[in-house]
């Protein structure tokens, strides 16, 4: 048995509300009182996930241009950002906390999902 267990179809169900909080928590929690770049970074990458998310070849798609295996590769390279963003950009504290979070969810669900073809139709 495979320890990848993340199908393609779990994945889309957990990218339209993971780029909303993206966008969202940060304003909720007060992200970049000290380092703005705190605030920005999240939503905007939240709304980058989100069009990639319309954008992507799997059920939950819109416009369905962008293999899903090219939208897990951007994944895992935003979530390699996040955990090393508090060194990058001086983050501290909460916002440390946020971005480290976030970019260890985001590596563990890409380690765990399944890049199989698409379904036949």
């Amino acid at each position: 048995m495979s320890i990848r267990f993340v199908t393609r179809t779990v994945h889309a169900y957990l990218d339209y509300p993971v780029a909303l909080a993206l966008m969202g928590l940060p304003v909720i929690l007060g992200l970049g009182a000290e380092n703005p770049m705190a605030l920005w970074l999240s939503v905007i990458t939240g709304i980058a996930a989100f069009v990639l998310t319309l954008l992507t070849d799997h059920h939950l798609g819109v416009w369905r241009v962008l293999p899903y295996k090219f939208h897990l590769a951007v994944d895992l390279t935003v979530g390699i950002v996040f955990l090393l963003a508090p060194s990058l950009f001086g983050f501290a504290g909460l916002d440390a906390l946020f971005y480290w979070i976030n970019g260890a969810a985001v590596v563990t669900v890409i380690s765990l999902s399944t890049p199989e073809a698409k379904p036949a139709m």
